[in-house]
């Protein structure tokens, strides 16, 4: 009796030192619950020249391949496993899985009947009329064939690198001799992809064919005084130094770009007059069948002015069709062009009303006629019907009282203002469409609504119903969908959408810390709006005993207004802090069960640098974070992130020239908050992350900040995980979650028994 009494003593001791119990093993259960579920959505494979297609799916049954035509409204299936898997074994004599057929590389021939693909070493083809299976031949192995080739349309001619110059021969002519075009070619001012090329090998050039075959472009970046960045690889058999270009914001030195069109027959080349703007970067849009013009782009260093240029190929002579300004930088994100028929027609999306529209301009640049208009966003071009003259794109924000995140497909007369919205379900859609643009196969789902994939027509009318998921063993090891919310962005009226994942026990009488899973943007959220069965890390995290949410900021998305994804302009570092502050404190009042005492934050990238931050500016009400791969001084991170997003400043000087004469000369400054300057004010529990090789965000990003916090004499965990770039792969990658689990199970539920597991996973023998 004493020996009992004194062993619940015991107990109780163990769990008042743990605070409340991690359930460790509840979250490696559900770490894995995507294993326990099949396909979710429906990939179309249009055959050439037609609307029907092929796809593959996978329940608890195994994979079935089916074949639909849209015009007969059939769905069948492509063939019948067993059949397959036994005229298989009567070629091979060996035993095929029914519910796991070894096809590789699935395609079909002209004639529509005739499927071809590979299993183990070999080609098969099979006839869906006759059912007649015939082994073909060997799978060539042949490794790096004419990789160098960058072949004409006609295959008259075909072009290459070598010593970094450009080179053209004839096709089929055993006696054609390589002919060189240039000899100005060297490294980092080349004419190959492989800048660095130290060989005198056949290489993939830069070159591009028209569509005529009869001219060949090349866009040639001079790289030669961009400063080199490198890594170190320490787990090649002898650690090597990994070299690579690259800018950062404010740099003197960033690329030079210059175009060049090479005529076939002639192979002389005429330079195209790009020069507007200095440091500009420049871009090849279109280099159709008529190969006396050519479409390029190009865009100021401050990231605010683009022009829409036609270049006649024959005399370089350029002339400028669109100009957009867009204060304080152009949405990169929600960019499109659509040249049509040559050069006939133009679409092209702007904010100049606040609200991202496409627009149609004729051939000259002269703006027609607005296709979109009012407080939405038009989004990416799904499909151009010119002989319709109608469009297909996403939209997002139109349907009032839906989630403007959500993505609704649309179509609309090129020729006039107006859209007729497709896809009528509250939920996001994504869609594939046929080359036809007569069909499309629309798969829509939301956190809280399992996936459909479903037919429709071009109107929108659903005519065939394809898949849905088998999801009962999900929920037979207890899953649970997670929750939407919306809250208010700190100037109490912005709407923030989010999403929050709660234990499977969880019990409403009790109280659970609060984590925020966070990436700033700007140029996207990191919200999933689709159906998702593990939400990245969060409905695993969520099983150790946390409430896990994460939301949006402002600044964060270009998918809303113009205000909305520029709000963090100049101020990168702290925009999107006082969102995830007020949004989490509006949880707490709303939730009784969520703990406001115990914040967690963490994030990958941008949520790395964020939730660092978060430490640093508001200390009082974080307590504990983990950052992974953050970018904490975007002075050395890439320029185009810094400078779009944080700006730049142009300042321009006349520079006198007794030879020259006087020019104008511009020079380029950019100053980026950093993380390591709030270092001093850092409270609480930090785990920073990074991956040693990373050439993203480069490790020194972390590092950086850890010198910070050591001279301003904090305390803080690091972790570098060997041979692991930005994003963490395997046995890095399962490490990274589970002392991520470790680390805020320690900080914010006292439970510390993960510093006395030996073994990574020792957690499950825990119980």
């Amino acid at each position: 009796m004493i020996r009992f009494i004194l062993l619940l003593l015991m107990c109780g001791v163990l769990e008042s030192a743990w605070g409340q119990r991690a359930n460790f093993k509840q979250a490696e259960k559900f770490r894995r619950a995507g294993e326990e579920i099949g396909s979710l959505n429906v990939a179309p494979h249009f055959l050439k020249k037609s609307d029907k297609f092929w796809f593959s799916y996978r329940t608890s049954e195994g994979t079935q391949w089916y074949f639909v035509d849209p015009a007969k409204r059939d769905k069948r299936l492509l063939f019948e496993n067993a059949y397959l898997a036994q005229e298989l074994t009567k070629i091979t004599f060996k035993p095929y899985s029914l519910k796991a057929l070894p096809l590789k590389e699935l395609e079909f021939k002209d004639d529509q009947k005739t499927l071809k693909f590979q299993v183990d070493e070999f080609n098969y083809e099979y006839n869906m009329d006759t059912r007649l299976l015939v082994q073909k031949d060997s799978v060539k192995t042949e490794k790096n064939k004419n990789n160098w080739a960058t072949y004409a349309p006609d295959s008259t001619y075909v072009l290459f690198a070598r010593k970094h110059n450009l080179y053209m021969m004839k096709v089929g002519d055993k006696d054609s001799v390589e002919i060189q075009l240039t000899t100005d070619g060297e490294p980092f001012y080349s004419y190959a992809y492989n800048e660095r090329d130290t060989s005198s090998k056949r290489t993939w050039a830069k070159a591009r064919w028209f569509k005529d075959s009869k001219k060949f472009y090349v866009v040639r970046n001079d790289n030669r005084k961009v400063k080199d960045l490198w890594v170190i690889d320490v787990l090649a058999n002898r650690p090597k130094l990994e070299e690579y270009r690259y800018t950062m914001p404010g740099d003197k030195n960033v690329p030079q770009y210059e175009l060049y069109v090479f005529d076939a027959e002639d192979r002389k080349p005429v330079k195209i007059n790009t020069d507007k703007w200095p440091d500009q970067t420049l871009r090849v849009l279109q280099a159709g069948k008529n190969s006396n013009q050519i479409f390029f782009q190009r865009k100021r260093r401050t990231c605010d002015e683009i022009d829409i240029c036609r270049a006649d190929t024959r005399t370089g002579e350029v002339k400028v069709l669109i100009n957009e300004q867009a204060k304080p930088y152009f949405n990169d994100q929600m960019y499109h062009l659509s040249i049509l028929e040559e050069g006939k027609d133009f679409i092209w999306w702007s904010e100049r009303t606040g609200w991202g529209h496409f627009y149609h301009y004729d051939s000259e640049g002269n703006l027609k006629n607005a296709i979109s208009s009012g407080q939405w966003v038009a989004g990416k071009m799904m499909k151009i019907d010119t002989l319709g003259r109608t469009i297909y794109f996403e939209g997002y924000g139109r349907e009032k009282g839906r989630n403007p995140y959500y993505t609704c497909i649309y179509k609309a007369k090129l020729d006039q203002e107006g859209v007729d919205l497709l896809t009528p379900e509250d939920a996001n859609h994504r869609v594939a469409m046929s080359e036809s643009a007569r069909y499309m196969v629309d798969n829509y789902s939301r956190v809280d609504l399992e996936p459909r994939s479903v037919l429709r027509d071009n109107k929108g009318k659903v005519i065939l119903e394809l898949a849905s998921p088998d999801l009962k063993r999900l929920y037979e090891m207890g899953w649970k969908k997670p929750e939407r919310f919306t809250v208010k962005a700190r100037d109490g009226v912005t709407d923030l959408y989010g999403v929050m994942w709660k234990p499977v026990d969880f019990d409403s009488t009790k109280t659970y810390p609060v984590i925020s899973y966070v990436y700033p943007g700007p140029q996207t959220e990191a919200v999933p709006f689709d159906f998702t069965v593990t939400g990245a890390y969060n409905m695993a995290l969520a099983q150790v005993g946390f409430i896990v949410v994460n939301f949006g900021h402002r600044g964060g998305s270009p998918q809303r207004d113009k205000w909305y994804h520029t709000y963090g302009y100049d101020q990168l570092r702290d925009y999107a802090l006082a969102d995830d502050k007020y949004g989490i404190e509006q949880l707490a009042d709303r939730f009784p069960f969520i703990d406001r005492s115990k914040v967690g934050i963490f994030g990958h990238s941008g949520g790395g640098f964020m939730s660092t931050a978060a430490l640093c500016t508001y200390p009082d009400f974080y307590t504990a974070a983990v950052s992974s791969s953050g970018n904490h001084d975007n002075n050395i991170y890439n320029q185009w992130w810094g400078e779009t997003h944080n700006g730049v400043k142009e300042t321009k000087k006349t520079v006198k020239d007794s030879v020259k004469g006087n020019y104008e000369e511009s020079t380029f400054k950019s100053k980026i908050a950093t993380n390591a300057e709030l270092a001093r004010n850092f409270k609480g529990y930090l785990l920073l992350v990074t991956g040693d090789i990373d050439n993203n965000v480069h490790p020194g990003n972390t590092f950086r900040m850890a010198n910070a916090l050591i001279q301003a004499g904090k305390n803080f965990d690091l972790i570098v995980l060997p041979g692991q770039r930005h994003g963490y792969q395997y046995k890095a990658g399962e490490f990274y979650q589970r002392r991520m689990w470790f680390h805020f199970a320690k900080y914010l539920l006292g439970d510390d028994s993960a510093d006395r597991f030996y073994e990574i996973d020792g957690f499950n023998r825990r119980y």
